[in-house]
């Protein structure tokens, strides 16, 4: 068998190889063709079966072959034989072909393949078992994946080859009557005022439109298939429900109601979500304090000998929800409700693409978007169970300081609590499997946080990954593997209250999602498509439970796609935006990034330029006593194009705005140059970078001779 196979294999690679070598491609093109039409179609009048067979047997040759020029020999099917002859040879022709090609790569290849990616073909051939059919019907109709791709590829699956056959019949015989039709006009051109014929012009149109009827064609078959199932109710109580009041909850529902239509916005907790009530407005209250603390306790640093402060831990929490409650009104049911919001409290589930059951009532809609958001994630570590243990949601209930806190995560949400409780009070050790914290940013922004963190007094432990707990009664223990030196060793750390910052997960149980079949990602979010859709083209999802990014920012800015699609799709779709996306670790110093930065640039073999200030040397800084961080802008070799900008310093999270809004708007380094920055300012760090690079590209020759210029002057 192995034998017959590299046999086989060795035929058609002589046989491809002998199309190139003499040259035969030559002989398939329009040219060539029309050179010979006379001859050609003189032959065919004369023997007209002759002629069908053996443009049916080359047909066949180079679709089982895979060479190119089957598009052109569709055009010159349609000039030979017309319209209806012309698809009846080629429909037939082209499937044979492709189902040879297909049988072909069955044979020499299939088993090793599947053999050799059993585990990550799994899923895929589950795929193929159950909508193999439908698929391969979606890709015949849309030719933007070449053919004979196609063929070779779906010859490594378990498709049944009958049904690759006749699927390929019927997907590919509204292209080739399209080719065809174009061709019979070609096979009229006898002089360029043929060129301007209506018939004519309008086949290239046709032949132009087709991909993007048959993409359209394709969504709606789609759309059929995965609805079947459902009753489509007669009249719908709403346009839209929401499910989730978080960011992208609230502005989804929000824009809804703006444009009039009925919308329902449900959730199971508090309006506002975690964004409100535990994570970015508490986080930020108690960095504020902890700020205030640590500024006090080095006076000296501003001109002050000394100052005695004294903090109650239980007074700066209650601030913190002093705070919330003072945002709580912006998100609050009254106000949505006034803006036109049907805001209900309950869990919702979704029972239909159609319907959502709250509390015992069954309400439906044409449209649903789903803003679950998400919550911590909890490692899976021998016993955690056994203590109480804190995340970022739950953390706000403390009272009491702890006297030894120990973070589980070097990332944003674990190093900008590591420090505002090491600045209240606490001795802190901060716990990273990785190499180091804020894995995300450019190795000097993770250094130059968690330097700071060090010289606050912070025991930041990079490279080791938690084993196990130990309780105990008076404290407990975390044991490590530190896998910094060659020989992993146990590291034992102890600590009084425990905290997981280890990251976040989707929402994406409880309400629905598995009885619909709606697919869950690697990643664990929901699956959309460039719109937003889910499998349902009218169930939407925007925010975290949708990815890929986890900021309150994004969330809104995923809503209003949303929104609008799920409102106003059925006429145009948006493509969610995702070029220019920024964020911010709130450490001090604060960390702020928009667009790539090196590591990434590297990652995709994209070429940049780095410029780079450093803001030690920015008046304003220096007088603020924070003259320490730098500005670094990644830009296109030899122009002033931005690619990325990472600020690390004070305020940075404001000062990225110039740099988002410039890539935006596609405005250059140049410009920045050009824009009046107040004096002094932190701003004027964007201008001082821009200035760096303008220095770097300044025209030396040219100077050279203006140099020249005035030194002729003085004589």
């Amino acid at each position: 068998m192995k034998t017959t196979k590299l046999l086989l294999l060795l035929i058609l690679v002589v046989m491809i190889i002998s199309y190139f070598v003499f040259d035969l491609n030559q002989f398939f093109n329009l040219e060539y063709i029309k050179s010979q039409q006379a001859g050609i179609l003189e032959f065919y009048h004369s023997n007209p079966v002759q002629t069908a067979a053996i443009f049916f047997l080359i047909y066949v040759a180079v679709a089982a072959l895979s060479l190119p020029g089957a598009a052109i020999m569709t055009l010159i099917g349609g000039a030979i034989f017309g319209l209806a002859l012309g698809t009846l040879i080629i429909s037939f022709a082209s499937s044979i072909g492709a189902t040879l090609a297909f049988l072909a790569s069955r044979f020499i290849f299939r088993d090793s393949v599947q053999h050799k990616f059993k585990q990550q073909l799994t899923s895929i051939n589950n795929g193929i078992e159950k909508d193999g059919a439908f698929y391969l019907f979606g890709l015949r109709l849309v030719p933007a994946f070449p053919f004979f791709l196609i063929n070779l590829l779906m010859g490594l699956t378990t498709l049944n080859t009958w049904t690759f056959y006749w699927v390929s019949q019927i997907g590919m015989l509204a292209g080739t009557l399209v080719y065809v039709n174009a061709g019979t006009q070609l096979g009229k051109l006898d002089s360029l005022s043929g060129i301007l014929s209506p018939a004519l012009l309008f086949s290239f149109v046709l032949l132009a439109i087709f991909p993007f009827i048959a993409k359209a064609l394709i969504a709606t078959l789609k759309a059929r298939k995965v609805m079947k199932n459902y009753q489509k109710p007669k009249q719908f109580d709403r346009n839209l429900i929401v499910i989730g009041a978080g960011s992208a909850g609230l502005v989804t529902a929000y824009i809804a109601a703006a444009v009039k239509a009925r919308v329902t916005l449900i959730e199971k907790h508090k309006m506002g979500g975690d964004c409100l009530y535990t994570g970015c407005v508490p986080s930020k209250a108690l960095i504020r304090s902890a700020k205030l603390m640590h500024q006090a306790r080095n006076s000296s640093h501003y001109g002050i000998k000394s100052m005695d402060v004294e903090a109650d831990f239980a007074d700066i929490m209650d601030r913190v929800q002093t705070v919330i409650k003072t945002i709580e009104p912006h998100d609050s049911v009254e106000r949505y409700t006034e803006l036109g919001v049907e805001c209900i409290q309950g869990e919702a589930h979704i029972t239909s693409p159609y319907s959502v059951e709250v509390n015992g009532q069954t309400l439906s809609t044409r449209s649903i978007v789903i803003a679950s958001g998400a919550r911590p994630f909890v490692p899976d570590i021998p016993g955690l169970d056994t203590i109480q243990y804190y995340t970022s949601d739950t953390i706000w209930g403390l009272r009491q300081l702890p006297e030894r806190l120990l973070v589980l995560g070097g990332g944003p949400i674990g190093s900008e609590l590591v420090q505002a409780f090491q600045r209240l009070g606490s001795q802190v050790t901060q716990v990273e499997m990785l190499p180091r914290i804020l894995i995300r940013e450019d190795p000097e922004v993770s250094e130059t946080v968690m330097q700071q963190l060090t010289d606050e007094g912070v025991d930041v432990r990079v490279n080791h990954k938690a084993s196990r707990i130990i309780t105990g009664d008076r404290f407990h223990q975390l044991i490590c593997e530190d896998s910094s030196s060659d020989q992993n060793k146990e590291v034992i750390i102890e600590f009084d209250v425990l905290l997981v910052a280890v990251g976040r997960i989707a929402n994406t149980t409880g309400f629905g999602l598995e009885s619909l079949g709606i697919p869950i990602t690697p990643k664990r979010t929901i699956q959309t498509n460039q719109f937003l859709q889910t499998l349902y083209p009218n169930i939407y999802t925007c925010g975290d439970v949708a990815g890929p990014f986890q900021f309150t920012h994004t969330a809104s800015h995923q809503a209003w796609y949303a929104a609008v699609n799920a409102l106003f799709g059925d006429w145009k779709k948006f493509k969610v935006d995702y070029s220019v996306i920024p964020w911010a670790t709130f450490t001090d110093p604060e960390v702020a990034r928009v667009g790539f930065n090196e590591a990434e640039a590297r990652e995709q073999n994209i070429d940049y330029e780095v410029t780079r200030y450093d803001i030690d040397d920015l008046d304003r800084a220096i007088a603020d006593g924070e003259a320490h961080g730098f500005v670094k802008v990644l830009t296109v070799p030899g122009k002033d194009k931005i690619l990325g900008v990472t600020i690390v310093g004070e305020h940075a999270g404001d000062l990225i705005a110039e740099f988002v809004s410039a890539m935006k708007n596609n405005i250059g380094l140049n410009k920045i140059l050009g824009t009046i920055h107040i004096y002094p300012t932190l701003s004027e760090a964007n201008k001082y970078t821009a200035g760096v690079w303008k220095k770097a590209h300044a025209p030396q020759k040219l100077l050279e001779w203006v140099e020249r210029y005035h030194r002729w002057r003085r004589r």
